[in-house]
């Protein structure tokens, strides 16, 4: 639908109310962006009437939230608004129209969105939902898996820590996701590394799960191998890029690089026999 055609109306702040199903987390008033925005409003007026849909009594935002925080921030009276008659269900699939377009959204903002959609609301399923907000099912589906993550690994995708591929490698990892989220933001791996490490860390899973397992001194020997597998993947970087270098001065350094890397290994393997033999109270 082409909303541009809808008449402009000005309308008191005080009859509109925020949609009763929002798709943003709330505050953000005192961002930079919305200063701006508010700067802007000063400066030009509101370029972009809102979007209401009418109430019994009064009217329902259904896009312009941001706006409309802005311009009663700074006091206004009116504001311009474009008024359509919409159900809940079109409502909010406009609404995450509107912020994806804008880019407003972070991914947990999404991916909530969208599983309210699809579970809470009952509106439709993935393949619904994705043909009418103009994303693949693979982004929708993606998106959703996020909400799988523990709230620590969440709190780093908000904080643009860690992005949408790297937090989609540690669902359903094989060790803790909030261990292995600290160690993805502290040693910046690539979705290459985080793959890796998650399958040597599998393979090791059945051998090292023992009744001492959860130890402190288990604990301790674990985080120390898995500090070194990070090494030995982060000098497998460096052999690669070792390959790019000056040929007179390449040889040299690969041999070097993988003489650090042999150690490395030896070190890993060190490691684990001493995990394996060492001497663990009776319980």
């Amino acid at each position: 639908m082409d909303f541009d055609s809808l008449t402009v109306e000005p309308i008191e702040l005080r009859m509109i109310s925020p949609s009763k199903f929002p798709v943003r987390y709330a505050g953000g008033e005192d961002t930079a962006a919305m200063a701006d925005l508010k700067e802007s409003i000063k400066r030009h007026g509101l370029l972009h009437p809102i979007l209401v849909r009418p109430l019994e009594h009064g009217f329902e935002i259904v896009a312009g939230h941001r706006r409309f925080a802005a311009c009663r921030s700074l006091h206004q009276r009116f504001i311009s608004c474009r008024i359509c008659e919409f159900g809940d269900r079109e409502a909010f699939e406009i609404q995450i129209s509107e912020n994806l377009q804008r880019k407003t959204m972070d991914p947990l903002e999404e991916a909530e969105a969208y599983q309210r959609y699809v579970t809470e609301f009952g509106w439709g399923g993935v393949t619904d939902l994705s043909r009418r907000i103009g994303k693949s099912e693979e982004y929708v589906s993606h998106r959703m898996q996020l909400l799988r993550l523990p709230d620590s690994a969440k709190s780093h995708v908000t904080a643009k820590n860690m992005n949408v591929s790297q937090a989609l490698e540690l669902v359903g990892a094989p060790e803790s996701a909030e261990e292995m989220a600290e160690d993805v933001v502290r040693n910046k791996l690539t979705v290459k590394q985080i793959r890796k490490l998650k399958a040597e860390m599998d393979e090791g899973t059945v051998a090292r799960r023992r009744k001492d397992s959860k130890s402190r001194e288990t604990q301790i020997t674990k985080k120390g191998i898995l500090t070194l597998k990070i090494a030995l993947s982060r000098m497998d970087d460096l052999v690669d890029a070792a390959h790019g270098t000056d040929p007179y001065e390449r040889a040299a350094m690969i041999e070097f690089l993988m003489d650090m890397r042999r150690r490395i290994h030896s070190m890993i393997d060190e490691a684990i026999r001493f995990e394996k033999n060492r001497p663990k109270r009776r319980v």
